[in-house]
């Protein structure tokens, strides 16, 4: 079973995500509520995949996906935000990651992104 880290700081996107993939064969390890949180909890884990939201208190989901990417350049992270601009984009692209699901989140583009990601 794939192993997956909730990284967002509000408890209803969490559960729901973990309600999505719950069934679809991946295992949440853990969710972590800010970008500090989970840096640590991306090393201990070592998680096949992290969603990760990008706008959170402290550390946001860039700076925190950017420095896990530095200890962990294969860890496949899939960001999530309401923020889909093309500046966001194109900082996402800038740290080597390649999808930016849109909040509120649409169940099947979640699981495709992350079954295309873990097939890699």
């Amino acid at each position: 079973m794939k192993t997956i880290l909730i990284v967002d700081d509000s408890p209803f996107i969490a559960r729901e995500i973990t309600d999505i993939v719950k069934d679809h064969g991946y295992e949440v390890a853990g969710c972590a509520k800010n970008g500090e949180d989970g840096i640590i909890m991306a090393k201990d884990l070592k998680p096949d995949i992290i969603t990760m939201d990008i706008i959170m208190p402290g550390i946001d989901g860039i700076e925190a996906a950017a420095e896990i990417l530095k200890d962990n350049p294969g860890q496949k992270i899939v960001m999530l935000s309401s923020l889909c601009d093309q500046d966001t984009i194109e900082e996402i692209r800038s740290i080597g990651l390649k999808h930016l699901v849109a909040k509120p989140i649409e169940a099947e583009q979640l699981l495709g992104i992350l079954d295309e990601e873990t097939a890699e």
